[in-house]
């Protein structure tokens, strides 16, 4: 699973790092969210040669090209052990796949009944990275186009299994160029699809702030543990009918 990102990068050095044609220009983001406009990189469009790199902002939230209507539920993750077969996926994962830049994800680990620690999880030396994703294009009735991506998630390596049982494909660099290959089987493709070594990635403990997608500043991800939730008050016992004198009244 994964439900909120942060890709702080600079689009120069983004640039520089993935090798894409584009110079887009965006804003460093720590709390993306699902539906919301996201950077990824995708291989060659129609037509072009081997090896070509563009970058596409898409909502995060996949769109099957064949949906009459868009869905009601987001689909913000694929499952690498389904995504071959599921007709949801299975499309995308064959002619679009593409890898989205990150500076770290968010997952949050249950403390109880009232409590959810957020957890802040990037590379240990805090290089940013590439998770394995899809992406599709979709056209309303109306003719409306809509770009749109997918996380591709697998089981959790022994860094993560404490705190969720799943967690995003992190793609090594040296895979990028056959994770985006047109050519590539599918046998090649889901060999890619593995847990990240368990001494890749580092955990940082946050505040609750997180939860809330309007925070969107550095200090989301500074150490910090979360406090448990108040219990709710509860409510006073209504009185009931004195049904003795005065009890009408």
């Amino acid at each position: 699973m994964c439900g909120r990102y942060a890709i702080t990068l600079p689009p120069k050095a983004m640039r520089e790092l993935f090798g894409f044609a584009e110079t887009p220009d965006f804003p460093p983001r720590y709390n993306i969210a699902p539906s919301q406009p996201v950077p990824i990189v995708t291989g060659p469009l129609d037509g072009e040669e081997k090896g070509a790199r563009h970058f596409l902002l898409v909502r995060w939230g996949l769109v099957p090209s064949w949906a009459k209507e868009m869905p009601q539920s987001i689909l913000i993750n694929a499952r690498a052990e389904t995504i071959a077969g599921k007709p949801s996926f299975r499309g995308a994962f064959r002619h679009r796949r593409a890898l989205m830049p990150v500076t770290g994800f968010y997952e949050w680990q249950a403390k109880g009944a009232r409590v959810k620690q957020p957890w802040f999880i990037r590379h240990k030396d805090r290089a940013p990275f590439a998770m394995a994703a899809i992406w599709d294009q979709w056209m309303d009735a109306q003719g409306n186009e809509l770009d749109s991506c997918a996380i591709v998630t697998t089981e959790a390596n022994e860094t993560l299994k404490p705190i969720h049982h799943r967690m995003p494909v992190i793609l090594d660099e040296k895979d990028w160029a056959l994770w985006l290959d047109p050519a590539a089987t599918e046998k090649e493709l889901l060999a890619l699809l593995r847990p990240a070594g368990n001494d890749l990635l580092e955990a940082i403990p946050i505040s609750t702030r997180i939860n809330r997608v309007a925070n969107d500043d550095p200090s989301l991800q500074e150490r910090a543990w979360a406090e448990p939730e108040p219990a709710q008050a509860s409510r006073p016992k209504r009185r009931e009918a004195d049904e003795r004198q005065m009890g009408l009244f």
